[in-house]
């Protein structure tokens, strides 16, 4: 996609601070943070969102579930704990049409998942 900035991100057309990457997906920190540690996870593959999968995608999608687990054994969160999030569609405020994790950590994050 030409205009999709996560492609561009990718691409190395726009700077991010990056965690990690691999073949799979590329991991920086949210420019406009939610909680003191915010991880953007994007695949390298462009999907809309989860409705976008087939039976062709599981082996990507769960290559990037366990770069989620890398990011959160680097950056020590383990103990802690975090949450990991994705927004589909309008509604849930999906702001880009590339799929997407957030990795959210460094507070409580309470009760409530919203």
């Amino acid at each position: 996609m030409n205009d999709c900035i996560f492609c561009k991100i990718i691409k190395g057309e726009i700077p991010c601070k990056k965690v990690y990457e691999d073949e799979d997906c590329l991991a920086f920190y949210d420019i406009n943070p939610q909680a003191p540690i915010h991880i953007v996870v994007v695949s390298k593959k462009h999907l809309p969102s989860v409705l976008a999968f087939s039976e062709d995608d599981a082996s990507h999608l769960g290559r990037i579930q366990l770069a989620i687990a890398k990011i959160a054994r680097q950056l020590e969160l383990t103990e802690s704990g975090f949450r990991v999030i994705n927004n589909c569609g309008r509604d849930a405020k999906q702001s880009v049409p590339h799929i997407h994790y957030h990795i959210l950590a460094g507070r409580d994050m309470g009760e409530k998942i919203v």
